[in-house]
């Protein structure tokens, strides 16, 4: 399967302007029920994520495509968000037009890395249980809960729908030591 090229912020030291523009982007709703041109939306961002093995998930901005959906993995992960290799296609969520609804818990605070944001890692708080609307990848109502290391992820991908990356939070940012002065560099421009 070919993989499809995800956008990033930068790479090999350059700051990449026109993913950038497209990644910074507020992502638009998608027209319930679906049109065309939704669904092939819906169906490209799915394939691009079944086309990955380095992902816990995938908003459709990082794929060049300025809508509102996203796709994840809803189990498959060790405690501390490793992958296990037990996941397969079922076990892969798209939601469409996703809006938290509620939050419970204290703030858990990990270290986060994006395929957008290559090299790098952020600490990061987040709820670890979240209450999401939204429509199924046939445009179905759905309402979901997500715990812990799920409940992180979609918290992630949402943020790619407003335009927002793990470089934006305030949290320590740990790059690789051979890399720091190219990071800090980036880092400023971002």
């Amino acid at each position: 399967m070919n993989e499809t090229r995800v956008l990033t912020l930068w790479n090999d030291g350059v700051v990449n302007e026109d993913d950038a523009a497209v990644l910074r982007r507020r992502c638009e709703e998608l027209p319930i029920p679906f049109d065309a041109a939704a669904r092939e939306a819906v169906r490209a961002l799915r394939e691009a994520f079944l086309g990955r093995d380095d992902a816990s998930g995938l908003a459709a901005p990082q794929i060049g495509i300025s809508k509102r959906i996203i796709a994840f993995r809803n189990r498959g992960f060790t405690s501390d968000g490793a992958v296990d290799g037990t996941w397969s296609k079922k076990d892969v969520e798209i939601l469409v037009n996703p809006r938290i609804t509620q939050t419970r818990g204290d703030l858990v605070v990990l270290s986060e890395g994006c395929l957008s944001c290559p090299d790098v890692r952020v600490q990061i708080a987040r709820f670890p249980e979240i209450k999401v609307r939204g429509y199924d990848m046939f445009g179905q109502k759905v309402s979901r809960r997500y715990f812990d290391y799920v409940a992180r992820i979609v918290q992630h991908e949402m943020d790619h729908l407003d335009g927002k990356l793990i470089v934006d939070y305030e949290g320590a940012v740990l790059v690789p030591k051979k890399k720091r002065n190219l990071f800090e560099s980036l880092l400023a421009r971002t």
